[in-house]
């Protein structure tokens, strides 16, 4: 049996406190954000909603999950292993992370059904934890690029959220981009691998770093235009306040562990981009949620329990 490395057991626990404490804080803001809200006129905005923008919304969405696809072959390629194809990562990917967000236990569901995936192609469960810990690197180099990118053009965009003022927030985008550069130019000097010397992980070459956060930028742009377009005209918010916004949701609905940030990225949206008006903001969420997370989560679990079902019809053969 694995013995515990000191402390793991205080980290777990705080981490759960800490999850704990941002879902509490979300559902309350939510339900002040959610006062007074005319949800006939919600539902008015929805049905107004042009189809051509719902396609072009969808057709981002497409864009976003194409992207994230990448992840996985990026990974592949880092640890060496050229002999699996594209689809077989594509598979993966588009499996492992609308369904492990749609549950919210991605540290768990995201390797186990990767390693369903994998397995049959020869992939170990060490291999599959390498391959999480890559694309998690690339989820938060991209991010964390766009979100530094954003609050420098835009410093006041989250100070709704974290309460900062604006000169506050452009330093910390300003040291956070001079972190990730300072990762790039280590990267590019040599080979770099962290872990174990029985178990090391390779990490990316310089140039494969640039192509991670390039592909993190492109599956979140994309997210975010998804919901800027949904967006009525007229509530103006400038793409870089929403891309900032959206990106600061994102990652306090990744850190609650609720599935799909339910409460407390909805929380976050509403408060750095809501005005008096809500109603229109709250259909364009409505319809985001829909497109970007109910419909791909039962696509990917009726593609997994497909490819589950015929595989275990073809063993019993």
């Amino acid at each position: 049996m694995p013995q515990k490395t000191p402390g793991s057991g205080a980290r777990l626990g705080l981490g759960v406190v800490v999850s704990i404490a941002i879902a509490a804080i979300a559902v309350f803001a939510l339900t002040q954000a959610l006062k007074n809200v005319d949800y006939d006129q919600v539902f008015a905005v929805v049905e107004r909603t042009n189809v051509g923008v719902i396609a072009l919304a969808l057709m981002l969405v497409a864009i976003s999950y194409g992207s994230l696809t990448f992840y996985d072959l990026l990974a592949l390629r880092t640890i060496g292993r050229k002999d699996i194809p594209y689809r077989i990562a594509a598979l993966a990917s588009f499996t492992s992370y609308p369904i492990a967000h749609g549950v919210g236990a991605v540290a768990v569901i995201s390797p186990l059904i990767r390693y369903r995936i994998y397995s049959y192609h020869g992939l170990g469960a060490i291999g599959v934890a390498k391959i999480c810990f890559l694309t998690g690197l690339t989820f938060w180099l991209g991010n964390l690029t766009a979100l530094g990118l954003s609050l420098l053009y835009e410093p006041g965009a989250i100070s709704l959220i974290d309460y900062l003022p604006p000169a506050v927030n452009r330093l910390l985008a300003g040291a956070l981009l001079c972190g990730i550069v300072a990762f790039l130019v280590w990267s590019w000097l040599a080979p770099r691998s962290v872990g174990t010397r029985r178990w090391p992980v390779p990490l990316p070459s310089g140039p494969m770093v640039l192509l991670q956060i390039a592909i993190g930028i492109v599956d979140l742009g994309a997210a975010a235009l998804a919901m800027y377009v949904l967006i009525p005209t007229g509530s103006n918010i400038s793409v870089f306040h929403l891309t900032a916004v959206f990106i600061a949701a994102t990652l306090l609905g990744f850190a609650s562990h609720a599935p799909a940030g339910i409460g407390v990225f909805d929380a976050a949206i509403l408060i750095g981009l809501g005005g008096e008006d809500r109603e229109p903001l709250i259909a364009a969420l409505l319809m985001f949620r829909f497109l970007y997370h109910l419909l791909p989560f039962v696509i990917s679990l009726g593609l997994f329990g497909g490819i589950e079902g015929w595989r275990s019809l073809r063993a019993k053969r």
